[in-house]
């Protein structure tokens, strides 16, 4: 059973539909005692990483999900939230995968935001079981997750070459929204929340 970190930063409406699809019971987290009543944690974020860093940090549930041993996804900003810095808003952050969240330059020749489908280039990790290579998901964001070899499971290329997905221990990372990425992404959906630790 997946609990949803419920800290006002995220879109709770898409990923619980995605949910409900496949038939994945849920609920949400709004107090430490909550983290204990589910297997699988995710952590939803929308907006702004600086704000959303505060607003997680309002809950007083910071250090909780920092020593969480169960597994741990975070989408788009949640992402970003796991890693250890990020320059939007120059916000130290939860510092678990410690790469830096950084902005895209405009001397890229790129459209910012990054607003639509991309292909993703994936390795050989159970999050992506039974997802074709190049497989195309959806993404909306202005900064990105720089990439680091030891972490990433997953990139993808705008202007730059950036993590799509990362890993460290029980702590999952994607960029890109699932429950907005059609069969794809409902099939990393489904795939964290068969994963055992």
């Amino acid at each position: 059973m997946i609990g949803i970190v419920n800290y006002g930063a995220g879109n709770i409406f898409s990923l619980t539909a995605a949910l409900e699809r496949l038939n994945v019971k849920y609920g949400m987290v709004d107090t430490e005692a909550d983290l204990e009543k589910y297997s699988h944690i995710i952590i939803p974020g929308v907006g702004h990483a600086g704000a959303a860093m505060e607003k997680l940090q309002a809950t007083g549930l910071v250090q909780a999900i920092k020593a969480l041993k169960k597994p741990v996804l975070g989408i788009c900003v949640g992402m970003q939230l796991i890693t250890e810095h990020s320059e939007e808003g120059d916000a130290a952050l939860l510092d678990i995968v410690p790469v830096k969240t950084k902005k895209f330059d405009k001397s890229l020749n790129i459209k910012i935001p990054h607003m639509g489908w991309n292909a993703v280039q994936h390795e050989n990790n159970s999050l992506f079981k039974s997802v074709d290579d190049n497989e195309q998901f959806y993404f909306v964001h202005s900064y990105f997750i720089e990439y680091n070899p030891i972490f990433n499971v997953a990139s993808a290329n705008y202007g730059l070459k950036f993590s799509a997905a990362v890993q460290k221990d029980n702590f999952y990372g994607v960029q890109f929204h699932p429950e907005k990425s059609g069969k794809a992404g409902e099939q990393i959906l489904k795939n964290f929340s068969n994963l055992s630790l």
